[in-house]
């Protein structure tokens, strides 16, 4: 099995707090505590996983190596990429969202 680094992007990483905020605010902390743990899961698959998301995304926007993979129990999705010494996180984005808009508008 071939060991890669794990990272998440800036912009990711604005998302995954957006998320939490907006728990906070509307659902209450057990239901940010509980997203934050789904997400943990969800990263820890891909990282010992990375080719379990699915590419239709990627293909569909003219980048085959992003995945994506949902996070149990909440609409989010992960867009993430494969190198081949890493894995990075590109985007934690509700499912409801345009992706492919925002992944284009964003470069990732």
């Amino acid at each position: 099995m071939i060991r890669r680094t794990f990272r998440t992007l800036d912009r990711a990483d604005k998302d995954f707090d957006d998320a939490i905020d907006y728990y906070l605010m509307h659902a209450g902390e057990p239901i940010a505590e509980r997203f934050v743990n789904a997400i943990s899961t969800a990263y820890a698959m891909i990282g010992e996983n990375p080719e379990i998301g699915a590419l239709r995304l990627g293909d569909a926007i003219g980048r085959p190596a992003l995945r994506t993979w949902t996070v149990r129990g909440f609409p989010y999705v992960i867009c993430y990429e494969v190198g081949p010494d890493s894995v990075a996180v590109w985007r934690v984005l509700h499912a409801q969202r345009d992706i492919p808009e925002h992944l284009l508008l964003t470069g990732g």
